[in-house]
């Protein structure tokens, strides 16, 4: 059965994928910000003891039930003993990712055409460059379009094909990208005090329970949890595979770059602010989100001078790339359970289900201001929390303890007697559900 749907044919290609899947535009731009927002490196090092709290106990739950059941969530669910309801909950996680896909599109899609404006300028062709990053309706929809088409491409591929082989070749490219803009960005004028801002800690703020919910929740949705992504990638695990191991991996790739993402982001924004670009908004807060990417980082290159197009060139890559592993993800998810359940050849099943969320981008991309930030706020404020705990829940609750233990055995026959399973069990009872439940709350 696992070869028919596909494997991973490596742990590093699986790695590659999970963390793909879960480093992605949040991590670049919602990391940096909610640091510099929250007390600095008292916020990182919440972050961190929390994306091993609560995210690694959860991200396992997903591969285990995943590669236990070689199925995507609502068969999974249902297999597991979740009944009908938790079946329901397996599609509105369907749903949710294919939404949260079809406004990240819009988004990535900007970022791809911020990376072909400096190409133009370059070319001379400056009312094309314009046009370009104008924003208009119909550039909206050209670079949405492409971008989709992108993810479909790899997605049809198939796993090792597809997913495997691209994620292979993007992260390491991601990283590298990383590392040579960090050391180029701390050179400039300014960035220092970006340093500062950064990682030195406010401890009075630790206990602060606004800073440890925002923490919380930039842990558990930077980890791309909730929606059945993890849990398909699970199931093209192999049998044999460590899965505790490469989920300490992939919460590792997954912090490495939030944190070396606020190292290149807050120095960058206090350079710009040095070149006279304004970096706060009328709160006092510093600017985030897509105006951080598409106005005050943009305002940094063109106040750069000759150097300012290929650092531009170079950024506007590696968010293209971020943005694509993680969105191949999202569309795998609902494809994986298409093929499964309606027994649909992938490559259909792909432009199947592409092309339906790529039609709902396109109505939001034409009614904008009625329809994105509810979509967003449907999405990531309250369909992944209610998801994540629906999961911690029926790993902790549902699921028969041997299910689990004898899954993890296949691949670490020790399991058993490590300090992770003597802990894991209490935290999916216990610790997950009572944590999220409060970022949850907090979100009303």
């Amino acid at each position: 059965m696992a070869s028919s749907r596909g494997e991973f044919t490596s742990n590093f290609g699986f790695v590659m994928a999970a963390a793909g899947s879960a480093v992605g535009l949040g991590n670049i731009w919602g990391f940096p910000t909610q640091t510099a927002e929250n007390g600095g490196a008292a916020f990182v090092l919440v972050y961190i003891v929390l994306a091993f709290l609560v995210g690694y106990p959860v991200l396992m739950a997903e591969f285990t039930i995943g590669r236990y059941t070689r199925m995507s969530a609502p068969d999974a669910y249902k297999k597991l003993g979740g009944g009908k309801s938790y079946f329901w909950i397996g599609i509105l996680g369907l749903v949710t990712v294919g939404f949260i896909l079809s406004f990240y599109s819009i988004i990535a899609g900007g970022m791809i055409a911020y990376f072909v404006e400096p190409i133009g300028r370059l070319l001379g062709l400056e009312a094309f460059s314009d046009w370009v990053i104008g924003q208009s309706e119909i550039s909206n929809l050209v670079f949405t379009s492409i971008f989709f088409l992108f993810t479909m491409l790899i997605v049809s591929g198939g796993v090792n094909k597809g997913i495997e082989k691209w994620s292979k070749r993007f992260m390491p490219i991601l990283f590298v990208l990383f590392l040579v803009l960090v050391i180029y960005v701390l050179t400039l004028d300014g960035a220092m005090e970006g340093v500062r801002v950064y990682l030195l800690p406010d401890f009075s703020k630790i206990f602060d329970p606004e800073l440890i919910t925002s923490a919380m929740g930039q842990a558990f949705f930077s980890l791309s949890l909730g929606v059945g992504g993890m849990l398909v990638y699970g199931s093209y695990t192999n049998k044999k595979a460590n899965l505790s191991k490469l989920g300490w991996l992939v919460t590792l790739c997954d912090i490495g770059v939030a944190f070396i993402a606020g190292l290149l982001i807050i120095p960058a924004m206090y350079a710009a602010a040095n070149l006279g670009t304004e970096i706060f908004d009328g709160n006092g807060a510093l600017i985030s989100g897509p105006n951080l990417i598409f106005q005050v980082l943009p305002s940094l290159f063109k106040s750069m001078g000759a150097i300012g197009w290929p650092v531009a060139f170079v950024f506007f890559l590696l968010m293209s790339i971020a943005a694509l592993t993680s969105s191949i993800a999202m569309l795998e998810t609902v494809v994986s359970y298409v093929v499964d359940s309606q027994k649909i050849e992938r490559k259909k099943a792909t432009w199947f289900t592409g092309g339906f969320f790529w039609i709902v981008s396109i109505l939001i991309v034409f009614n904008y201001e009625a329809f994105f930030d509810l979509i967003v706020k449907a999405t990531t404020v309250y369909g992944q929390p209610f998801l994540g705990l629906a999961i911690a829940i029926f790993a902790g609750w549902v699921i028969q303890k041997n299910v689990l233990l004898n899954e993890l055995k296949k691949g670490n026959p020790e399991i058993e007697n490590t300090f992770f399973y003597k802990i894991w069990p209490i935290f999916l009872k216990f610790v997950c559900p009572i944590l999220i439940l409060l970022v949850f709350l907090q979100s009303f």
